[in-house]
Formats: structure tokens, C-alpha cells, sequence
């Protein structure tokens, strides 16, 4: 085939619905020369019996126990390396694709030998043209990472290819000899978030673009495993937001990421005081204790 190859690695863990549904979208793109990986993160529902049973095609690696999304995910590009594909796409388990987003993310990938990653346009999953990412900014005079786009409704503004910050881990595009020259996901993000905006850090260091790609369209059912804003995601928000600026911030950039942060954490916590969010606020709380407790280290 002409098509460079591209294994797709679907993470799941106790999804059995949702990665139902997304493997019967990928059922239907266009892309030719792709294979699907799904890396069972030691599910205890029936997904492992579902796939078996309904997607014999699809390859299966079992893990033992849940490793995270870095951890789980690490499992499945070793083996995707070991098999000398030329791209790796990396896929939630709670998405639907429209059936050429993988065409048009391999063919902005192939248009420079620059570009090291790519990330598609990603909605909410309802309503369908509700912008979740068209691209990720990262600010090291506030200290945030962000989506592009985010919330708003898709009017156009964001139809350009163009260069981003960081590819979010829902829907990333990686070419083998970045991960060959990088590595995979840093496990002490570990269980999940801020693990795709320190990979695309490291490709970035490493002389390699990271681009977003339009006309590759996901819809992402978004945090159906840890909530939308629930108490564990914030707090590991937190703590792992902190260990990147602590990684990567110059000097510097502390004159103005600390007031940024405390400013608006202050906001926030009255924010969900007012509207009685009190879980949330201790969450918060208990993510800023974390990185005084030491648990923030790199």
C-alpha cells in the first residue's frame, strides 16, 4: 500500500458500551492500512468478553490491573513500535470519527517531515458542533493549559491547519521516530492528565511540530470515566499541572504563573462555594496539599 501504515490503540477500562460504539465507528473509515489495538486496562465488566465475541478482528492486550491512561497506553505503542508501524494513533475508548479523520490526519502529518504529531478538531459529542479542542495553548506566564475553542459553537474560526501548543491524548497522531527518539508517556502523571501536553513538550524540544488538522472530525463523550468536574479529576489537575510548569517554566516565568494561579484559584473556590459546590472545593484544596506533601517532585 501507498498509505503509510497506522495502528490505532483504543484504552479501555470498564467501558464496554462506549468502546462498543467506538469501534463501530472505526468500522467505517476510509483509511485503508491501519490496524486496531485495544489495551484493556484489567476491566472486571464485560468488555474483554464484548470485543472477543463481536470484534474478533480487533488485536486485544490484556493488562493485569489498571495502569492509568500514560501506563496503559505505554503498553500498546511498545507493541505498536515492535511492529515497525509508521504512526501511531492514539484514541479514547468514548469517541465516534467521522470516516476520514484518519486520512486527513496522516496527510497534514505527511505534508513536513517536521511535523511530529498531529491532533484532529474535536466536539462534544452532543450537541455535535460544540467545540471541545481545536488546538491547545500552553502559558507559562499563567501557568494554564487550555483547548482552544473550547465550549464554543463551531462557526469556522478554526478550519485552518496550524501549529498548537500540545495534541491532546484523546485523539493523537504520533509518528514512530518521535516516540523513538522520545520516549512514551511519563509515568509519574500517572493515573491520568497533563501526560499529552508533557509529550508534546518533549517533541517540541526535540525539534519536532505539532500540528492541528480540521478536517479531522472527533466527537468525544467527554469524561465518562472520571466526570466532567468531579473531585479526583480536579485534584489530579492540580497536582500534575504542577509538575509540568515545575519541569518546564523558566525561572522566570514563576514572577507571574504564582499570582496568575492563586488569583484564579480564588476565583474558583468562590465560585463553587457560592453554588454550593463543596466537594470540588476540597478537591481543590487536597490537589495544592499534594504538591506541598512532596507528591509533585519533577
Amino acid at each position: 500500500m501507498n498509505e503509510p501504515s497506522v495502528y490505532l490503540i483504543v484504552l479501555n477500562w470498564n467501558g464496554s458500551k462506549l468502546l462498543e460504539e467506538t469501534l463501530l465507528s472505526l468500522q467505517k473509515i476510509t483509511y485503508k492500512n491501519y490496524k486496531i489495538i485495544v489495551v484493556d486496562n484489567g476491566s472486571v465488566d464485560e468488555s474483554v468478553e464484548m470485543l472477543k465475541a463481536k470484534f474478533p478482528q480487533v488485536y486485544l492486550i490484556q493488562n493485569d490491573k489498571n495502569l492509568g491512561f500514560g501506563g496503559g497506553n505505554n503498553v500498546g505503542i511498545e507493541f505498536c513500535l515492535s511492529q515497525k508501524t509508521d504512526y501511531v494513533l492514539l484514541l479514547n475508548n468514548d469517541v465516534e470519527v467521522d470516516k476520514d479523520f484518519v486520512t486527513e490526519m496522516v496527510k497534514v502529518a505527511e505534508s513536513s517531515g517536521k511535523i511530529g504529531l498531529v491532533a484532529p478538531k474535536i466536539y462534544y459529542f452532543e450537541p455535535k458542533n460544540r467545540l471541545w479542542f481545536a488546538g491547545g495553548k500552553v502559558s507559562f506566564a499563567t501557568g494554564l493549559i487550555s483547548h482552544v475553542g473550547l465550549r464554543e459553537t463551531d462557526k469556522g474560526l478554526y478550519d485552518k491547519v496550524c501549529e498548537t501548543d500540545y495534541v491532546c491524548g484523546c485523539a493523537m497522531l504520533i509518528k514512530r521516530k518521535v516516540l523513538e527518539k522520545i520516549g512514551m508517556f511519563d509515568p509519574i502523571f500517572n493515573p491520568a492528565y497533563v501526560e499529552d501536553a508533557d509529550l508534546s513538550q518533549r517533541a517540541k524540544l526535540a525539534s519536532y511540530k505539532l500540528f492541528y488538522a480540521p478536517k479531522g472530525i472527533v466527537w468525544h463523550k467527554v469524561s465518562s470515566t472520571l466526570g466532567a468536574m468531579s473531585s479526583a479529576k480536579t485534584k489530579l489537575k492540580i497536582r500534575n499541572n504542577f509538575i509540568f510548569f515545575k519541569r518546564y517554566a523558566k525561572p522566570y516565568n514563576w514572577l507571574t504563573i504564582v499570582p496568575s494561579v492563586v488569583f484564579g484559584t480564588l476565583l474558583f473556590l468562590l465560585k463553587q462555594i457560592f453554588t454550593g459546590n463543596f466537594r470540588i472545593s476540597g478537591s481543590v484544596l487536597q490537589g495544592f496539599l499534594s504538591i506541598f506533601k512532596g507528591k509533585g517532585k519533577k
